[in-house]
């Protein structure tokens, strides 16, 4: 009689070839995995295959050895297989049992043991920044790009988007599939609209670093202008911006980030699913339950609309609605590559040049590439021939700094402009804070939500030259427009002329 290693119902094409898929699964596993961890290899497609297409062809090759032994089973019963029919059964004083349990137990234990590294890996591959911003690149570049070039660069996608604790985790998983199943179908919309209805609740996110309640005072900020004429003239404004913050418990709350719901609770209602329309909103005071609320008159929601809609308690993202994924005008990113001297300010006439190259639209990226060093070129050739070889390296890093603008901010293949993603923060080339602060939101009282710029900050300097002002009160300085317009600047917002381009 032939004596068997393993239980007789072990022996069947299924069952051998899952336990040879499973062992080469395994195989390639550890091999892959020694090669990452010792070579440093950080690919998202080698983490995919690794942590995300091995594991479940491994667990298949598993489950096909009890498959096909069960298989086995029926057929016997069926009279298929010519073997004496017996119910499987352990005896232990049968080699071929004893080595069917060595080889369950070593191997559950390799699986367990196997299993827990390869899901740790895969939980942190697919929390990572190299999964969420490169795996799918062409259309995740734009997010990504701008994301390293932001404030929160060295903050991990998931931190904000994600946060902790199981159920956020699992809800944006079972989200990633639909993403998944829209890149692969291409549906996914360009470009792709910010998450307004679907992010988590920003206490639970940008508030575990950055705490309200224990904010006080100002900060100091200066925004650094070039003007369109030939000499790009410098016009900085250095503004104290009264941020505020504090705790009602102990009698303070005030600034700007008296928004936050720390002694009054806010509220609205938005037109638009981008929240840039907002005709009615609602201040209620914590300490004395008094509810004022505010309506555009210009705009006003009707009764009826008013019942329907479902209102927003205001928190850090209704004004910080770009923290990490920026898309900077060209008329601010010329500005930045001028002061840091990536665009130098002594060569003539740039700033206009820069921006106007940079704004106008191109189908590709190579395209647009091509396009900047040719008008940049074209333009001093035709307007400064005699001076063309002595500006011919301020020339060339001009064409650099503004191709790098370019490549930073402005992507044709999702057609990603900086006028698609408004930024609420200031009021420059978006209505954001005029939004509510236009002077036209007044309640039944006739109390209007004040328009005055000195609510929010302070100038302390401005200008430069003969022009230059430096304040010497507390009071700060009045505002004076770098041009001549009058007063036309106290009638309309700035995003009404600042469009991101010359005005």
């Amino acid at each position: 009689m032939e004596r068997r290693k393993l239980p007789r119902l072990a022996y069947n094409w299924i069952s051998i070839t899952g336990a040879l898929l499973a062992a080469f699964t395994a195989f390639l596993t550890a091999i892959f995995m020694l090669i990452s961890f010792i070579a440093g290899v950080n690919n998202p497609y080698l983490g995919i295959f690794l942590y995300m297409m091995l594991p479940p062809v491994f667990i298949f090759g598993l489950v096909m050895i009890p498959f096909g032994m069960w298989r086995q089973w029926r057929r016997t019963v069926r009279g298929e297989v010519s073997e004496t029919l017996q119910w499987p059964f352990i005896d232990f004083n049968k080699s071929s049992h004893r080595n069917a349990f060595i080889v369950f137990v070593v191997g559950t234990s390799i699986f367990v043991s196997g299993g827990a590294v390869i899901g740790y890996q895969a939980y942190h591959f697919t929390e990572s920044v190299t999964f969420c911003g490169t795996t799918c690149h062409a259309i995740m570049e734009p997010e990504y790009t701008a994301y390293q070039n932001s404030p929160h660069a060295r903050v991990p996608c998931t931190e904000c988007h994600v946060g902790s604790g199981a159920g956020w985790y699992t809800k944006s998983k079972l989200s990633g599939l639909y993403q998944v199943y829209a890149t692969m179908r291409h549906i996914y919309p360009t470009p792709i609209p910010t998450p307004v209805e679907n992010l988590r609740p920003a206490q639970q996110t940008c508030e575990q670093c950055h705490w309200p309640k224990h904010f006080f005072g100002a900060q100091q900020k200066q925004f650094d202008h070039y003007k369109y004429d030939s000499m790009n003239t410098h016009w900085p404004i250095s503004l104290l911006i009264k941020t505020g913050g504090g705790d009602p418990q102990a009698g303070h709350t005030a600034g700007i980030h008296w928004h936050m719901n720390i002694g009054f609770k806010v509220e609205y209602i938005a037109r638009d699913k981008r929240r840039q329309v907002i005709p009615w909103m609602k201040i209620t005071d914590k300490q004395t339950g008094k509810s004022t609320i505010y309506q555009d008159e210009s705009n006003p929601l009707t009764a009826e609309e008013i019942a329907k809609a479902e209102p927003r308690t205001m928190d850090c993202v209704d004004c910080h609605n770009r923290p990490s994924h920026i898309y900077r005008a060209p008329d601010y990113a010329i500005d930045a590559a001028i002061l840091t001297n990536q665009i130098p300010a002594s060569l003539p006439d740039i700033k206009k040049v820069a921006v106007e190259s940079m704004a106008a639209e191109y189908g590709t990226k190579d395209s647009a590439m091509a396009a900047i060093n040719r008008t940049i070129m074209d333009y001093y050739r035709n307007s400064y021939p005699d001076s063309l070889e002595a500006y011919k390296d301020r020339i060339a890093s001009a064409v650099t700094g503004t191709q790098r603008a370019y490549a930073n901010n402005i992507f044709p293949l999702m057609k990603v402009r900086w006028s698609e993603y408004p930024i609420n923060i200031g009021h420059f080339t978006s209505p954001g804070c005029m939004r509510c602060h236009d002077g036209n939101h007044k309640s039944d009282e006739g109390v209007a939500v004040t328009r005055d710029c000195n609510s929010c900050h302070t100038i302390l300097a401005q200008g430069s030259g003969e022009r230059a002002q430096v304040t010497s009160t507390e009071a700060g300085l009045p505002f004076e427009h770098p041009e001549d317009i009058g007063d036309a600047w106290k009638e309309s917002g700035c995003y009404e002329c600042h469009t991101g381009v010359q005005p």
